[in-house]
């Protein structure tokens, strides 16, 4: 992301695929969106479907955002976020993503290619949200931003590539697992408390 910026010049735009982990990551993850909304109006946030760009199960985004010079503070005013992964159909082998999946956000977008077209925030049931930069700045700069809920049956149920059952199937036995290793820890202190 940091080349990517640098080779901007001042009024370049850009649109980047990144993993989730670029938008929650602590430490130096943090401190790069920051210096990023910081030189650049990052103006468009698109969650992308799982599995679209990567292996399966590993979440993308595409950060749109245009530099606004090396010496900026602050250029990003707020950030409009697109979910386009929450309450989607499961992409693949078979249901593959095709330009019209783009459409609503093609359309939500706007024609101007900067992010300035008029948007509307579709609340709390949309797909399109806005996010000012305070609020961003009170999760400590975190934009792995979701309020859309899958329900996750109904998603597994529209599991059909092997890869992904596998995958659902690993994340149920995880959780299992964890929760037997927490009646296992409850067991194990009642144990040590009556002895």
């Amino acid at each position: 992301m940091e080349h990517v910026v640098r080779a901007l010049e001042d009024g370049g735009r850009a649109a980047l695929i990144v993993p989730d982990n670029v938008l929650f990551e602590d430490n130096m993850g943090r401190e790069l969106r920051t210096w990023l909304m910081n030189l650049c109006d990052l103006h468009t946030i698109l969650r992308l479907p799982t599995g679209i760009f990567y292996a399966q199960g590993v979440k993308t985004n595409v950060m749109f955002f245009t530099k606004i010079s090396e010496t900026a503070e602050n250029a990003t005013k707020r950030v409009w976020f697109y979910d386009m992964r929450a309450q989607m159909p499961s992409f693949g082998k078979i249901r593959v993503l095709t330009p019209n999946d783009f459409a609503p956000f093609v359309e939500a977008f706007g024609t101007d290619p900067l992010g300035k077209a008029k948007r509307k925030d579709l609340g709390e049931t949309g797909r399109f949200r806005m996010f000012t930069r305070e609020e961003i700045a009170k999760r400590n700069d975190n934009l792995d931003i979701a309020w859309l809920r899958d329900d996750e049956e109904e998603v597994e149920e529209g599991l059909t590539e092997p890869d992904d059952i596998a995958n659902a199937i690993l994340g149920h036995l995880r959780a299992a697992l964890e929760e037997i290793e927490g009646v296992a820890d409850e067991l194990l202190e009642t144990v040590e408390a009556d002895t």
